[in-house]
């Protein structure tokens, strides 16, 4: 390369950043210099304090939807401190706590975008493994910096610490989203929650502090006590046991269906009231069955939610801070990164890992 093209490449990147990153689709992650873009006149660039792992995360790094892009640097629940803003940045300043979900990029024309749902416009562009507007491609939140423009900055409140703050930028965003939307956000309602994960535990706090009467839905028996106990649901049914699933038909307004594995719908279906919702919030990789008459039985319906818009995102952040909305977590070092995937895949998780980027990744890539 020439010496006139090497300096306009270092012109237009001089963010030297360094972070973990997955070479190929063994998934494993090992240290990983890089650039990040020139802050520009709307961008804001920030020190990564945090980062959440998503389950998405490790779908990414091994490539198993087919469309992972190496190296690969994940990470799309991130939170730390802005050190810089563009010239035209208004909405942040220096020292600002601040983070970034899953989405840094949308056309800002489409119906969507103009209805404040970023993350439905057809030209959404990702955290990371995606391309840019400039061509380049997007590294996430395993790393010790960030640049992104300011219409996909989520302002952390002063009230929520930082490390819980991560993973509602995804997870609690996925679950917020669906109990607004499918008014399931009315006190008095019952709303169902099926599994008890990462998605799951996020969605029994925010139900419950939006007034709800909730239930807890799940395979595993050993799980009523975590439900009823540590997360406060008010009830809990075993969705293999037909004698519970019978004495419960017909109880619940909505249900928030968390699990990604092959299940059956049909079960809960008749957990639901009439006119009651069914929402997929979860992304099993095989089609799932829909029968039909359940839903015919009663008006109901079965619809999808896929995170959220950035104006929702902040209002989910917000609501969080005010009703003291935390998803429990476990703070790791960046080094354990590749045995925390082992255990996630196991979903040896309560219920989501968060890296503590900010005081362990330099003593790991020094």
């Amino acid at each position: 390369m020439n010496p006139t093209m090497t300096r306009l490449a270092e012109e237009e990147h001089p963010n030297k950043a360094f972070g973990w990153a997955a070479r190929d689709s063994s998934g494993v992650l090992s240290p990983f210099k890089f650039s990040r873009r020139a802050t520009g006149e709307k961008d804001v660039a920030f020190k990564v304090l945090y980062c959440g792992i998503c389950h998405s995360d490790l779908h990414m790094a091994k490539n198993e939807w087919g469309m992972s892009v190496y190296p690969l640097v994940p990470g799309h629940e991130l939170v730390g401190e802005v050190t810089e803003v563009g010239s035209k940045v208004q909405k942040f300043n220096v020292g600002d706590r601040v983070g970034v979900g899953c989405v840094v990029g949308s056309c800002h024309s489409c119906d969507s975008c103009k209805n404040n749902l970023e993350n439905y416009c057809p030209k959404s562009i990702l955290t990371y493994g995606a391309e840019y507007h400039d061509g380049s491609i997007t590294y996430g939140g395993y790393s010790d910096t960030m640049v992104a423009d300011e219409h996909f900055i989520v302002r952390i409140p002063d009230n929520l610490p930082l490390d819980v703050a991560g993973p509602l930028l995804c997870a609690g965003i996925t679950v917020y989203s669906p109990l607004r939307y499918y008014g399931l956000d009315k006190p008095g309602l019952h709303v169902g929650v099926v599994g008890l994960g990462g998605l799951g535990h996020v969605a029994v706090k925010f139900a419950k502090a939006m007034g709800a009467k909730v239930t807890v839905i799940s395979t595993s028996p050993s799980k009523k006590k975590e439900a009823l106990e540590n997360l406060v649901a008010d009830s809990f049914l075993v969705s293999r046991d037909q004698d519970q699933l019978q004495g419960a038909t017909g109880t619940l307004d909505g249900i928030i269906d968390t699990v990604s594995a092959q299940h059956p719908l049909f079960p809960l279906l008749g957990l639901l009231k009439s006119h009651g919702k069914l929402v997929l919030v979860g992304a099993p990789e095989k089609p799932l069955e829909l029968p039909v008459f359940p839903l015919l039985q009663g008006r109901k319906v079965v619809g999808g939610s896929l995170i959220g818009g950035m104006k929702e995102t902040q209002e989910m952040i917000d609501f969080a801070a005010k009703h003291n909305v935390k998803p429990d977590i476990e703070v790791i070092a960046m080094e354990y990164v590749n045995t925390a995937m082992e255990r996630l895949l196991k979903a040896d998780v309560k219920y989501r890992f968060v890296i503590d980027i900010g005081n362990t990744l330099k003593a790991t890539t020094s």
